[in-house]
């Protein structure tokens, strides 16, 4: 039971973060913003947290539980952006010396998510349009 206690945490952290994300969408639709201000903010604020948290774990947090740090991490976090957990493993790559492993991740990263977005709306265009 104690694999399936971490999927409850990270289901409990994510539907937490993925509702403040919702709340900070709204609130920047709300100022009547076109740019999208609320996801770059998100995206900012939790890559901040994330090192934040990343740094307390290692630096402060040897008391802090595995639990605690799914649910912080993977769970709120990974709810309320996941662009926090894909800034934390281009650091982490960076940091360990594998810089060309990095470039590749982010810039593959990117470009091929912003493909794949591109080629999943072509795909819905022709398939109702």
């Amino acid at each position: 039971m104690p694999g399936f206690l971490g999927y409850l945490i990270v289901f409990f952290g994510g539907g937490c973060g993925a509702a403040v994300r919702h709340g900070v969408n709204r609130l920047a639709f709300a100022l009547g913003l076109t740019f999208p201000a609320g996801t770059m903010a998100i995206n900012i604020l939790g890559c901040f947290l994330m090192g934040v948290l990343t740094a307390w774990f290692a630096y402060k947090g040897e008391q802090t539980s595995q639990h605690t740090r799914l649910l912080l991490t993977t769970g709120v976090l990974g709810g309320f952006t996941t662009f926090s957990a894909f800034s934390l493993d281009a650091a982490a790559l960076w940091q360990r010396g594998e810089v060309t492993q990095a470039a590749i991740y982010v810039v593959g990263s990117v470009v091929l998510s912003l493909v794949a977005v591109f080629a999943g709306m072509a795909l819905m265009r022709q398939v109702v349009g």
